[in-house]
């Protein structure tokens, strides 16, 4: 449910451009070329903050997992499984 009493008033451009308000940018941590998701439903408009994962920090955790577990895969037999997955999921 949305809480109404943290609206806040904002005006688009002629370019399509709205200016999110500060309070709410600081929050969210929103910094410039922060990307957004924008759905609708009818005439309500809402922006989602898009989580864009660390990739490298995902990798080294994968690859400490394999380490605890005494698995040793080369790079390439790394690449053969994910494009096996991938393929599956196709």
């Amino acid at each position: 449910m949305i809480d109404v009493r943290e609206a806040e008033v904002t005006t688009m451009s002629e370019k399509g451009q709205v200016v999110i308000p500060q309070m709410m940018r600081k929050e969210l941590e929103l910094t410039p070329k922060t990307k957004l998701l924008v759905y609708r439903k009818d005439n309500l408009l809402i922006l989602k903050k898009l989580e864009i994962p660390d990739l490298a920090k995902e990798w080294d955790d994968i690859v400490k997992q394999m380490s605890k577990k005494g698995l040793k895969m080369s790079f390439e037999e790394i690449q053969k499984e994910v494009d096996a997955v991938r393929a599956a999921n196709r």
